[in-house]
């Protein structure tokens, strides 16, 4: 049986970054990432939009300001991003402040998901040069935390420390991981809500700011705006019990490629469940399956003017006359979206978004599309029993799939803040 110095469950920003700060400081380290899809996944693949300002990715509870810019500093040095440029914020932050709504300003980057795709060719192959083991297609089924024994549908793989960086698509794997190992965690928060998707004439702000960052009453956010190429995408997950649903997300691709000129973005609602303590992952799934039985196996769409008029949207009328671009997502059943959505959210929502129209007016044209559900799964928050996010003796949880990032430098952060726990006991 072969025995690694560090075994990492997971190649998104997470595991990558705990591979790159382990080999940075000991090269002699022998280290396996395993990954159960044929590619290296996660953030970096999907869009790979980078933000480089803290509270974003860095969730506050596990997080402080002082060590999340350390880590940033450390994460621009290694991947040197393209930082974008910003303008005319100073109108937008003050009709967002006459409203009572935030606009943050935040340093990015984007690759799009072409670039992305090269940057995780590239990570990967200097991680093989610095002799980092890397096995896809290989899925991890149980860990043996006494024996220090990890085993897959392939082998068993002996380990000195293992982090487990599954990312958002590995919220359950994590839970059942938790359970087996006998780590305490709640899971009792949960994010909610639409994309939505409109011509860029009807959302200018993206030319001065690409991935605007509006915080609104109510906990609702703006999440994940992607323009100029924009498409938005199903993702497929399962229930504990193994039913499939879809969860909406959004892509774009890099200023190369063909322009459709249009725009999407998430908003969301955010809320804890307490008392009773019920669990975030069982509901998302409970409102996953609920969108996918009113839309046919498929989510739903439905354009703002026929929300407005209180009827659902067909598939007879859905591109005429205002009705001006076709969706990038036709896999999408019209309907009716509050048949599915649960109406706190819901009005949360159309509140945030009727502000939204006036910071930045044409986002609630007719022909704009909402669809639904958009469900973010990182509420998983596992009780550490150090600084370094060790939640049992040589055993690591980090990414969003542990609560401690939303989003790829976070999780990135994450694995080097993992990486030096390490370091420290090796």
């Amino acid at each position: 049986m072969e025995c690694f110095d560090c075994v990492i469950v997971g190649t998104g920003p997470a595991g990558l970054g705990a591979a790159f700060a382990l080999t940075d400081s000991r090269p002699g380290l022998s280290v396996l990432m395993i990954e159960k899809e044929k590619v290296s996944t996660g953030g970096l693949r999907n869009d790979c939009k980078m933000n480089f300002s803290y509270p974003i990715g860095f969730p506050r509870d596990v997080w402080e300001k002082d060590e999340a810019e350390r880590y940033l500093e450390l994460l621009i040095d290694r991947l040197k991003p393209d930082i974008m440029e910003k303008y005319n914020l100073d109108v937008y932050r003050n009709r967002a402040e006459k409203i009572g709504a935030q606009l943050l300003y935040i340093r990015q980057a984007h690759l799009g998901t072409d670039g992305g795709i090269r940057l995780i060719r590239a990570l990967t192959q200097e991680l093989r040069e610095r002799e980092v083991a890397i096995s896809l297609e290989e899925k991890v089924i149980s860990v043996d935390g006494v024996r220090k024994v990890l085993t897959t549908d392939r082998r068993e793989i002996g380990y000195r420390n293992l982090v487990v960086a599954p990312g958002r698509g590995g919220f359950s794997f994590l839970q059942d991981l938790m359970n087996h190992l006998g780590i305490s965690f709640t899971d009792n928060s949960i994010d909610v809500g639409i994309r939505v998707e409109t011509k860029e004439e009807r959302y200018p702000v993206v030319r001065d700011y690409y991935d605007p960052k509006f915080l609104f009453p109510e906990s609702v956010r703006t999440f994940c705006t992607n323009s100029g190429s924009a498409h938005v995408v199903q993702e497929k997950y399962q229930t504990s019990d193994g039913v499939p649903y879809y969860s909406i997300n959004g892509h774009a691709y890099s200023e190369t490629s063909t322009r459709n000129s249009l725009v999407n973005f998430a908003i969301l609602r955010s809320v804890t469940l307490t008392e009773p303590l019920a669990s975030g992952q069982r509901f998302a799934e409970m409102l996953g399956i609920q969108a996918m039985l009113i839309g046919g196996g498929h989510p739903i769409m439905q354009r703002v003017g026929d929300f407005r008029l209180g009827k659902r949207s067909t598939r007879e009328h859905f591109s005429d006359d205002l009705y001006d671009f076709e969706p990038t997502l036709p896999s999408c059943t019209p309907g009716d979206i509050s048949l599915a959505m649960p109406s706190k959210f819901l009005r949360s929502i159309w509140k945030s978004l009727k502000l939204l129209d006036t910071v930045v007016p044409g986002i609630l044209h007719p022909s704009t599309v909402m669809y639904y559900p958009e469900i973010k799964l990182y509420a998983n928050k596992p009780r550490f029993i150090d600084a370094h996010f060790q939640a049992s003796p040589g055993i690591y949880l980090i990414g969003d799939g542990a609560g401690t990032s939303r989003g790829i430098t976070g999780a990135w952060a994450s694995g080097m803040r993992a990486a030096e726990g390490i370091l420290a006991r090796t």
